[in-house]
C-alpha cells in the first residue's frame, strides 16, 4: 500500500499540461492516430539513410570483399595451374634426361663390351700365333726325331736281324745282305 500511495501522489503532483484530461485515458504515442503522418516521415527518412548507406557503403564493402576474394582464387587457381605446368615441364625433363642417360650408359656398356672382345679377340690371335708358332716348332722336332728315329730304324732293324740270325740259327749273315731285306721290308 506505500507503493501506491507514492505512485499516487507523484500523479496529483505533476502539472496539468502532461496530464491526461479527466475521463480520457492518454494513448500510447505511437498507435495514435495524430501522430502517423510525424511517423511516416521519419521512418521515410531513416529508411532512406539507411537505404544510402546500404547503396554507398556497406554494399560496395561487401562487394569488394567478394571481388578481392574472386580474384584471390582465380589468383590461387591461376597459380596451381603454372605451378602444375611447371611441375609437369620438370618431369618431361626429368624423363627426357632419364632416357638420355639410359642411351648414353647402353652406348658405354656396348662401347666397353666391344672394347673387351676386341682386346679378347687380339689376345686369343696373339695366344693362337704363339701356339702355332710352338706347334710349328714341336711338329719340326717331331720330324726331325721321326727322321732321326726312322734312320736308326733301319740300321736298329738290321742289327737286331742280324742279331736274331746268330742267334737262332747260328749263322752269320753279311751286313748287306740284312741291309738290303731290312728295304725291302720296310717298303
Amino acid at each position: 500500500m506505500a507503493s501506491e500511495n507514492v505512485v499516487n501522489e507523484a500523479m496529483h503532483s505533476a502539472p496539468e499540461s502532461v496530464q491526461a484530461p479527466i475521463g480520457h485515458e492518454s494513448a500510447f504515442p505511437a498507435f495514435d492516430a495524430a501522430q502517423f503522418p510525424s511517423h511516416l516521415f521519419w521512418l521515410a527518412i531513416s529508411f532512406g539513410i539507411l537505404y544510402f548507406l546500404m547503396v554507398r557503403v556497406i554494399v560496395p564493402r561487401l562487394g569488394g570483399i567478394l571481388e578481392d576474394r574472386r580474384d584471390r582464387i582465380a589468383g590461387d587457381l591461376g597459380e596451381a595451374e603454372r605451378l602444375r605446368e611447371e611441375t609437369d615441364a620438370a618431369v618431361e625433363a626429368y624423363e627426357t634426361e632419364l632416357a638420355e642417360a639410359r642411351k648414353k650408359a647402353h652406348a658405354i656398356a656396348q662401347e666397353r663390351r666391344e672394347q673387351i672382345k676386341a682386346d679378347n679377340d687380339a689376345r686369343r690371335r696373339k695366344a693362337e700365333e704363339d701356339l702355332s708358332g710352338k706347334i710349328a716348332a714341336a711338329e719340326s722336332q717331331i720330324a726331325d726325331i721321326k727322321a732321326k728315329a726312322l734312320g736308326e730304324v733301319e740300321t736298329i732293324a738290321t742289327d737286331a736281324a742280324e742279331a736274331v740270325l746268330e742267334t737262332i740259327q747260328a749263322v752269320s749273315v753279311e751286313r748287306s745282305e740284312v741291309e738290303s731285306a731290312v728295304r725291302t721290308v720296310k717298303e
